[in-house]
C-alpha cells in the first residue's frame, strides 16, 4: 500500500487490496469470493449494460479513538438495496450476504481505514447488476452483487461549512413514479448535467423542485434537504425522493433532542422562512447550506452566517458523527464493530 495522505484525501476512488463478490445462478446466491482484481468480466448483453438493471448502496466505516472500527447501520442498507432490486425486478441480495460482505470487506482492508481525527472514513460500496444477458426488455436470470471499499474525504470540498446551491427548472432527477425514491444508477444518470452547469456557476450542487408541479422541493442533488425553521425539523415528503439513511437518522437524534417532526410537501416559497437548511446523505453527513438561488426567477435565498454553519446543524452533525467514531453512547444500537 502506498502511503496515502489521509488529511486530503478528496471523494473518489483510490485501490484497496480486495472486494467481495457474489453470483445469482440457478435460482441461488454462490459463496463470497474474495478478489484482488479491480475488473468485471460480463456479457455484452447483459441487463445492465442495455437496460439499467443495476443498483448501488453506499456507507461507511469509522476508526475510534479506541482504534475500533466501526460500521453505521448496514442493516438498513441491505433493506434499501432490497426495496430497489425490486424496483427494477433484480434478484434481492439477502440481508446476511450483505452484512457478511460488508464485514469482511472491511476485515481485508483494514489498512486503508483512515486514522481517528483525519476527518476521512473509508466508503464501502455494494454493487448488484443485472449480469445474464437479454436482447429484449426483460430481467435478468443471473446477477452479480460486489462489496468492494476506498478512502474517502469531504464529498463537498468545503467539508462542513455552507455552500451555495442553485435552483433550476428546466432539469428533472426522477419523475413522480419513476425510480427516484431507488438507488439506481439512471437517477445519477440524470443529473449529471444540471450537475455540470451548477458546478460552473459556482453552486455545489443542484437543488431539485418536484417534476409535476414545479412547486415543492425534492432532493439536493445527491442528498436529502432538511431545514429548520424554530424547534422544527423539516424535510421533503415526496415519492421520488431516496429514503435517505442519514436523514432517517437525523430525525431520530433531533427527535431526541426535543425537536418537532415535520415530513411534508415543502414549498419552495417557504425558504424565505427556514433559519437553518441543509443536505443529508452518507457521504456528506451534512452539508450545511448558506445559500439557494432560484437562477430562473433571479432570487436568492440567504440563511444565517454564509460562513459558519448554523447551531442545531452543527449539533446534529457532532452527534451523528460522535456515534459513527464511538465518541458518544450509541443508544439506538446503529453500529457494529468490527476488530
Amino acid at each position: 500500500m502506498s502511503k496515502i495522505d489521509w488529511a486530503n484525501l478528496s471523494f473518489s476512488y483510490i485501490k484497496a487490496d480486495y472486494n467481495l463478490r457474489s453470483y445469482y445462478k440457478d435460482g441461488q446466491w454462490s459463496e463470497l469470493e474474495e478478489s484482488t482484481s479491480e475488473a468485471l468480466t460480463i456479457h455484452m448483453a447483459a441487463t445492465c449494460v442495455h437496460y439499467g438493471q443495476q443498483a448501488f448502496e453506499g456507507l461507511k466505516a469509522f476508526k475510534g479513538k479506541d482504534g475500533k472500527v466501526r460500521v453505521f447501520r448496514m442493516e438498513e442498507n441491505a433493506k434499501r438495496l432490497q426495496n430497489s432490486a425490486d424496483g427494477i425486478l433484480m434478484q434481492q441480495v439477502p440481508t446476511e450476504l450483505f452484512t457478511k460482505a460488508v464485514i469482511r470487506a472491511v476485515e481485508l482492508n483494514m489498512d486503508y481505514v483512515p486514522p481517528y481525527e483525519s476527518g476521512a472514513a473509508l466508503y464501502i460500496r455494494p454493487l448488484l447488476i443485472g449480469s445474464g444477458p437479454k436482447v429484449g426488455v426483460s430481467p435478468a436470470e443471473e446477477y452479480t452483487f460486489i462489496v468492494f471499499v476506498t478512502p474517502v474525504g469531504p464529498y463537498f470540498k468545503e467539508g462542513f461549512k455552507p455552500t451555495k446551491q442553485m435552483i433550476s427548472r428546466k432539469y428533472d432527477r426522477a419523475a413522480p413514479q419513476g425510480t427516484g425514491h431507488l438507488k439506481v444508477g439512471g437517477n445519477y444518470a440524470a443529473s449529471m448535467k444540471a450537475g455540470q452547469i451548477a458546478h460552473e456557476g459556482g453552486y455545489s450542487s443542484v437543488l431539485y423542485l418536484d417534476s409535476k408541479e414545479k412547486k415543492y422541493i425534492d432532493e439536493a442533488g445527491p442528498a436529502n434537504f432538511f431545514a429548520i425553521k424554530g424547534n422544527k425539523y423539516v424535510t421533503p415528503l415526496s415519492s421520488s425522493i431516496l429514503p435517505s439513511i442519514t436523514n432517517m437518522s437525523l430525525i431520530q437524534l433531533a427527535q431526541d433532542m426535543g425537536l418537532e417532526i415535520e415530513r411534508r410537501q415543502v414549498e419552495m416559497k417557504e425558504l424565505s422562512e427556514f433559519d437553518e437548511v441543509g443536505a443529508c446523505g452518507t457521504a456528506a453527513v451534512i452539508s450545511p447550506i448558506g445559500q439557494i438561488d432560484d437562477v430562473d426567477e433571479n432570487v436568492s435565498y440567504k440563511f444565517g452566517d454564509p460562513n459558519v454553519a448554523g447551531p442545531i446543524s452543527t449539533k446534529l452533525y457532532n452527534h451523528l458523527r460522535g456515534i459513527q467514531y464511538g465518541d458518544e453512547e450509541d443508544t439506538h444500537n446503529w453500529v457494529t464493530i468490527i476488530g
